[in-house]
């Protein structure tokens, strides 16, 4: 059975976060990444409306990519919201609809970037195991800044978040919000390039 994966910073029990490296990223996509029709997600919700996202593969190549993945696939059609915390975020993408589950695939290394967890912003759910991520997700619905470089922010809201603002609360909701399609408006791209060790420095 998978351990359960929550936003743990409510617990207590969060991992340290490697530290960041590189520039930071800018809040706003470039423009070559909103460009990409395959970097638009799109989620119908049971509650009415469409949720429109920009996904970031310049902040989380991996992650992105297993969202555009599943969401190509048809993994996350039916799913729940399972724990939907109002003020602070709404947790999806397990198929069991508990909280322990995922996908047959790999889970995806970490990769905690400088994208702040702002309200709107789409995050991947995680054990206490950084490197634990696998379909779970959630939405930031108010800014939760203790929650950077601790959880891999891939994407935001860009259109619909009155639509999360809906999403049923409780952990878990008597009634959940159910996702009704979530889609990607291109095909899917191919996948990130594999990450090379840099070679090591020669013999003095």
């Amino acid at each position: 059975m998978r351990p359960m994966l929550l936003p743990l910073i409510l617990l207590g029990l969060a991992a340290a976060a490697p530290a960041s490296t590189g520039a930071p990223l800018p809040i706003a996509a470039p423009a070559t990444v909103a460009a990409d029709p395959a970097n638009r997600l799109n989620i119908t919700l049971s509650s009415g409306g469409t949720v429109v996202i920009q996904l970031r593969p310049d902040a989380a190549p991996n992650h992105v990519y297993r969202v555009q993945q599943l969401a190509s696939s048809g993994f996350y059609n039916g799913t729940v919201f399972h724990r939907v915390i109002p003020g602070f975020m709404a947790q999806g993408g397990d198929p069991e609809g508990t909280g322990r589950g995922g996908s047959k695939l790999p889970n995806v290394a970490a990769e905690f970037n400088s994208l702040p967890h702002m309200r709107g912003v789409l995050s991947m759910a995680r054990s206490d195991n950084p490197d634990s991520a696998n379909s779970q997700f959630f939405i930031v619905l108010s800014p939760t800044m203790r929650l950077d470089k601790k959880y891999t922010a891939l994407g935001r809201v860009i259109s619909g978040m009155p639509f999360v603002d809906g999403i049923a609360p409780g952990e878990p909701p008597a009634e959940p919000t159910r996702i009704v399609r979530m889609w990607i408006d291109g095909p899917l791209p191919a996948a990130p390039a594999a990450k090379t060790a840099e070679a090591a420095p020669a013999a003095q």
